[in-house]
């Protein structure tokens, strides 16, 4: 035991041949690891880092995507804020994020509950429900056109039974259904996540507090709002926010399936920057609006971080 003290107070005495092993032990395993870092870094700064700088500074130009770029400066932001075609695709993207927060979040709610309730099979449901989520965009967005398609999908085939309410109707080219139609189609694809993120929330549940809550005389709505609803509120909170952030940054269903038609009817921020970018050779315009989607985005996480901080969600 003295010997060992011993060791340990020169390893520590600063002149000592041992602390000077000590620091140089310490520079290879930081070296080391610096190393084995500098892939991934390298790929980061090429692919995130790299790219986000470029869109800063192109969103301050006058850029077609090709050659040199004209400094303008805040002349971008200006002409968003004037910008009627920006403005009604931001509301688009509201009425997208109403949806969202309602429909899928619902459902999934829903859904998580009524598979906590079986224990045979629960693992083939599983697989069901989340099979739309792993499909292509372009799979999924083919599949409904087929189904919606109003000569040939399922509007026609009704017809053939007796029910002619939907024989014709053009959901994606309709500038009043073409909005919710490709929501409905998002929501397809999306709302069986949402259960399995929710039903793993629910599995861990103390159940001692459902029967506490059943021998207070509660109700099954009681329970849930009063033991489900605080049990899961993390898991809520994240799928509010993951649906916030991706009912801002919509793309791929609506251009897809309408590309923003018909007359605009389905038009959102993502779609009008890749009309900006690569149709109409605005790519600095494009640069500003999606770096201010990105800071609006980044405003919202800001928000959640701040109500997590003060226990919101605990």
């Amino acid at each position: 035991m003295e010997v060992n003290e011993q060791t340990l107070r020169s390893a520590a005495r600063p002149g000592s041949k041992d602390a000077s092993a000590g620091r140089a032990l310490r520079r290879r395993r930081l070296l080391s690891a610096w190393l084995f870092m500098l892939p991934l870094l390298a790929v980061n700064v090429l692919v995130i880092l790299g790219p986000s700088v470029a869109t800063v500074y192109y969103s301050f130009t006058e850029w077609s995507g090709i050659g040199p770029a004209e400094w303008v400066g805040l002349q971008n932001y200006t002409d968003i804020l004037s910008d009627g075609d920006f403005w009604s695709a931001l509301s688009h993207n509201l009425l997208w994020t109403v949806i969202f927060l309602t429909v899928p979040i619902g459902m999934g709610l829903g859904g998580a509950f009524m598979l906590s309730q079986i224990t045979r099979f629960q693992m083939i449901f599983r697989v069901l429900f989340f099979i739309p989520y792993v499909m292509a965009s372009v799979v999924n967005a083919a599949i409904w056109q087929n189904i919606l398609d109003p000569d040939r999908g399922i509007g026609s085939t009704l017809a053939l039974l007796g029910i002619p309410w939907l024989e014709g109707v053009s959901f994606f080219g309709s500038q009043a259904l073409a909005l919710p139609a490709v929501a409905f189609v998002d929501n397809w694809h999306w709302w069986g996540f949402v259960v399995l993120l929710f039903l793993t929330a629910l599995q861990s549940v103390d159940k001692e507090l459902y029967e506490a809550a059943k021998m207070d005389g509660a109700g099954r709505w009681q329970q849930f709002v009063n033991v489900t609803i605080p049990g899961i509120r993390a898991t809520l909170v994240f799928v509010v926010l993951m649906t916030i952030i991706g009912s801002l940054l919509v793309f791929d269903y609506i251009y897809i399936i309408t590309q923003g038609g018909p007359a605009g009817a389905s038009e959102v921020v993502g779609t009008l920057m890749y009309k900006e970018a690569f149709a109409r050779f605005e790519a600095g315009y494009a640069a500003a609006l999606g770096l201010g989607m990105s800071f609006l985005s980044g405003l919202i996480v800001m928000i959640f971080i701040y109500l997590r901080r003060k226990g919101w969600e605990v």
